[in-house]
Protein backbone atom coordinates (compact mmCIF):
# COMPACT_ATOMS: atom_id res chain seq x y z
CA UNK A 1 0.00 0.00 0.00
CA UNK A 2 1.40 3.37 -1.06
CA UNK A 3 0.55 6.14 1.38
CA UNK A 4 0.46 9.81 0.39
CA UNK A 5 0.05 13.02 2.36
CA UNK A 6 -2.16 15.16 0.14
CA UNK A 7 -5.00 17.66 -0.07
CA UNK A 8 -8.72 16.89 -0.29
CA UNK A 9 -11.07 19.67 -1.35
CA UNK A 10 -13.87 21.09 0.77
CA UNK A 11 -15.85 24.32 0.56
CA UNK A 12 -18.31 25.82 -1.89
CA UNK A 13 -17.80 26.81 -5.50
CA UNK A 14 -15.00 29.34 -5.90
CA UNK A 15 -14.17 29.27 -2.19
CA UNK A 16 -12.02 26.20 -1.64
CA UNK A 17 -10.73 24.90 1.66
CA UNK A 18 -8.53 21.83 1.77
CA UNK A 19 -7.90 19.13 4.35
CA UNK A 20 -4.36 17.82 4.62
CA UNK A 21 -4.84 14.07 4.88
CA UNK A 22 -2.94 10.81 4.84
CA UNK A 23 -4.52 8.49 2.29
CA UNK A 24 -3.93 5.45 0.15
CA UNK A 25 -2.61 6.72 -3.19
CA UNK A 26 -5.21 4.63 -5.06
CA UNK A 27 -8.17 6.35 -3.41
CA UNK A 28 -9.97 9.22 -5.09
CA UNK A 29 -8.90 12.78 -4.27
CA UNK A 30 -11.91 13.41 -2.05
CA UNK A 31 -12.38 9.75 -1.13
CA UNK A 32 -11.55 7.77 1.99
CA UNK A 33 -8.49 8.75 3.98
CA UNK A 34 -6.58 7.28 6.90
CA UNK A 35 -6.11 10.39 9.03
CA UNK A 36 -6.68 14.14 8.84
CA UNK A 37 -3.55 16.02 9.91
CA UNK A 38 -4.36 19.62 8.98
CA UNK A 39 -6.27 22.27 7.06
CA UNK A 40 -5.21 24.66 4.26
CA UNK A 41 -7.21 27.78 3.37
CA UNK A 42 -5.74 29.31 0.18
CA UNK A 43 -8.04 32.36 0.39
CA UNK A 44 -6.57 33.51 3.72
CA UNK A 45 -3.78 36.09 3.71
CA UNK A 46 -0.27 34.66 3.44
CA UNK A 47 0.70 36.03 6.86
CA UNK A 48 -2.45 34.63 8.50
CA UNK A 49 -1.58 31.75 10.88
CA UNK A 50 -4.88 30.03 10.04
CA UNK A 51 -3.86 29.67 6.36
CA UNK A 52 -2.10 26.37 7.12
CA UNK A 53 -2.94 24.52 10.33
CA UNK A 54 -0.88 21.34 10.67
CA UNK A 55 -0.58 18.68 13.38
CA UNK A 56 3.22 18.55 13.32
CA UNK A 57 3.58 15.45 15.50
CA UNK A 58 1.31 13.35 13.27
CA UNK A 59 2.96 14.69 10.11
CA UNK A 60 6.39 13.70 11.46
CA UNK A 61 5.04 10.26 12.33
CA UNK A 62 3.64 9.66 8.83
CA UNK A 63 6.78 10.94 7.09
CA UNK A 64 8.83 8.61 9.30
CA UNK A 65 6.52 5.75 8.28
CA UNK A 66 7.29 6.45 4.62
CA UNK A 67 4.29 8.50 3.51
CA UNK A 68 5.14 10.59 0.44
CA UNK A 69 3.88 14.20 0.46
CA UNK A 70 2.61 15.80 -2.74
CA UNK A 71 4.43 18.90 -4.01
CA UNK A 72 2.11 21.41 -2.32
CA UNK A 73 2.06 19.51 0.99
CA UNK A 74 5.84 19.14 0.85
CA UNK A 75 6.05 22.96 0.84
CA UNK A 76 3.94 23.11 3.99
CA UNK A 77 6.04 20.42 5.66
CA UNK A 78 9.26 22.21 4.67
CA UNK A 79 7.94 25.46 6.16
CA UNK A 80 7.21 23.55 9.38
CA UNK A 81 10.71 22.03 9.34
CA UNK A 82 9.56 18.43 8.92
CA UNK A 83 11.15 17.72 5.53
CA UNK A 84 13.90 19.47 3.61
CA UNK A 85 12.89 21.68 0.71
CA UNK A 86 13.93 20.32 -2.66
CA UNK A 87 14.75 22.91 -5.29
CA UNK A 88 13.29 22.10 -8.67
CA UNK A 89 14.65 23.32 -11.98
CA UNK A 90 13.06 22.84 -15.37
CA UNK A 91 14.90 25.06 -17.84
CA UNK A 92 12.76 23.81 -20.75
CA UNK A 93 9.52 24.97 -19.11
CA UNK A 94 9.75 28.55 -20.36
CA UNK A 95 11.08 27.64 -23.81
CA UNK A 96 8.73 28.19 -26.76
CA UNK A 97 7.01 25.13 -28.19
CA UNK A 98 7.44 23.88 -31.79
CA UNK A 99 4.87 26.14 -33.47
CA UNK A 100 6.12 29.22 -31.65
CA UNK A 101 9.70 28.39 -32.69
CA UNK A 102 8.57 28.12 -36.33
CA UNK A 103 6.87 31.53 -36.08
CA UNK A 104 10.04 33.03 -34.57
CA UNK A 105 12.15 31.63 -37.42
CA UNK A 106 9.71 32.99 -40.02
CA UNK A 107 9.71 36.40 -38.35
CA UNK A 108 13.52 36.44 -38.24
CA UNK A 109 13.70 35.49 -41.93
CA UNK A 110 11.19 38.23 -42.84
CA UNK A 111 13.15 40.75 -40.78
CA UNK A 112 16.42 39.75 -42.49
CA UNK A 113 14.77 40.05 -45.95
CA UNK A 114 13.41 43.52 -45.08
CA UNK A 115 16.85 44.65 -43.88
CA UNK A 116 18.49 43.31 -47.04
CA UNK A 117 15.92 45.10 -49.20
CA UNK A 118 16.47 48.35 -47.25
CA UNK A 119 20.24 48.06 -47.61
CA UNK A 120 19.88 47.30 -51.33
CA UNK A 121 17.64 50.33 -51.92
CA UNK A 122 20.03 52.54 -49.91
CA UNK A 123 22.90 51.25 -52.05
CA UNK A 124 20.97 52.02 -55.26
CA UNK A 125 20.22 55.60 -54.13
CA UNK A 126 23.89 56.34 -53.35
Amino acid sequence: MSVKIRLTRLGAKKSPVYRIVVANSRNARDGAYIEKIGIYNPLAAKEDPSRVVLNIERAQYWVACGAQPTDRVARFLAAAGIVTKTERNNPKKGAPKAKAQERLKEAAAARAAAEAAAAESAGAEA
